[in-house]
């Protein structure tokens, strides 16, 4: 099948040549023909695969038509759960539609200044991306007019759920158009996106392409237990010597952490930095900017701040901290292996982490093996088979007493992370922290490049 099968718009099949797109992917060639028929259209797929173009194309291939109802507000809205997707999204859509006359794409969203904001939408818009807190602030205050919406489209609707968002989407849907038509797009298709896509959608076809079990096959999933917080900082900072290593994205599981992990690597001399809710856009913006350019080589990230991002060069991805919950594990690793290329996902686990491993494997139908690099292997004796559960109980992980969780990543846009006066965690040295620097590395670990064994 080819876009021209599709019945889209010649100008944006001249788009998508320009973009060098040979052929709609299975999610594309499913959802796009449904849309364009009109119908309410709930879609399941696996990152990497398309999403953004399944719903935009049709989007856009309606806005070849006139609107019949006259007025500034937007004929398409598309909400996503971060401001980073709002960008990425918007980009894409003045890509897809750069030869279609007079459409208007303008990206509403926190860390934005207010008086450009409202600049924008004084303005007629045709496309409105956003983030649905920060568009509650402009429709509380009348400056959106939503006449003659069209179209709604919920993009990672599973996040958006998890960060605590139902209730800020069902109220913005509430003061749209009843005859719109609605699209929820996600990674996953479970029982509570049922339940808001019931409210929210009518009679929707239902479009599954890939399920949540999908193995990742062109991603190696590999795993280190540790010992504790000074044995995972030498296996990361041997992990990213690696030359095979291009560009990495080091998740952890507070925006603190990545804040104090992203200046311990920069001060060992690796290019990192920090990408959480509580920097500001600008920030944000040149980070992913350097990211994109190749001037950043490690990203350390929390899961809702690294949603979205798409970067070709990215070969390994590192879970620093096991993500709380197995889908958040899908999403961290499909940050690399993106369009058919092949990458590497590295897990650190302590003893600790024994219930949150099953859960991954349980949801990925993939077991992670156990690795060891020579020289750093754990203190504890790793799993060796299927009859695992029944292994040793490990030792204490002490680290794992001392580390801040009560950064709350659902409550991104709206609080920031408390006690960033406090000691660094990760081997900076201060008068009350007796600890060496954690990523000192000596002779032992300086020879050869990543080699390990698999049990």
């Amino acid at each position: 099948m080819s876009f021209e099968d599709l019945n889209l718009h010649p100008a944006i099949i001249k788009a998508i040549n320009d973009l060098g797109y040979t052929a709609p992917t299975p999610i594309q060639q499913q959802a796009i023909p449904e849309l364009i028929k009109g119908h309410d259209v709930m879609a399941s797929a696996q990152t990497g695969t398309g999403k953004t173009a399944a719903f935009m194309l049709p989007a856009l291939n309606r806005l070849a038509t006139p609107a019949k109802i006259h007025g500034r507000g937007p004929r398409i809205l598309v909400l996503t759960p971060t401001r980073e997707l709002a960008l990425q999204v918007s980009d894409a859509t003045n890509k897809y539609g750069k030869y279609l006359s007079r459409v208007r794409v303008v990206s509403i969203l926190g860390g934005m200044s207010y008086v450009l904001q409202n600049k924008l939408l004084s303005q007629t818009v045709d496309i409105l991306v956003a983030t649905p807190g920060r568009l509650i602030d402009h429709i509380q205050r009348g400056r959106i007019d939503f006449s003659r919406l069209e179209m709604l489209v919920l993009d990672e609707a599973d996040r958006m759920l998890d960060m605590g968002f139902v209730h800020d989407v069902e109220s913005i849907a509430s003061v749209t158009p009843s005859n719109r038509q609605t699209l929820l797009f996600s990674a996953t298709l479970d029982s509570m996106i049922d339940k808001i896509a019931a409210r929210l959608l009518k009679s929707p076809k239902r479009i599954q392409v890939a399920s949540h079990r999908a193995k990742l096959e062109n991603i190696e999933q590999r795993l280190h237990y540790v010992d504790d917080l000074s044995h995972k900082n030498r296996l990361l900072d041997h992990l990213l010597r690696d030359q095979s290593l291009k560009q990495a994205i080091v998740f952890t599981a507070t925006k603190r952490d990545a804040d104090e992990l992203a200046d311990d690597l920069a001060a060992q001399g690796h290019e990192a930095g920090a990408l959480h809710g509580d920097m500001s856009q600008r920030e944000r913006t040149r980070t992913l900017t350097k990211l994109r350019n190749g001037r950043l080589r490690i990203l350390v990230a929390t899961d809702v701040a690294a949603r979205g991002i798409d970067v070709a060069d990215i070969t390994h991805v590192i879970n620093f901290d096991l993500p709380k919950f197995a889908e958040d594990y899908v999403h961290r690793i499909g940050r690399t292996g993106r369009a058919g290329a092949s990458g590497i996902a590295v897990s650190f686990a302590s003893g600790k982490d024994s219930i949150s491993l099953k859960r991954i494997e349980r949801f990925t139908g993939h077991r992670i093996t156990p690795s060891v690099i020579p020289g750093m292997e754990p203190k504890f004796k790793p799993r060796l088979g299927q009859n695992d559960g029944k292994s040793q109980r490990t030792p204490h992980v002490a680290h794992k007493r001392n580390r801040s969780w009560a950064s709350n990543e659902k409550n991104v846009f709206n609080h920031a992370d408390s006690n960033r006066n406090s000691p660094h965690k990760y081997g900076r040295s201060t008068a009350n922290d007796s600890r060496k620097r954690s990523f000192r590395r000596s002779s032992q670990f300086n020879s050869g490049i990543y080699a390990e064994s698999s049990n």
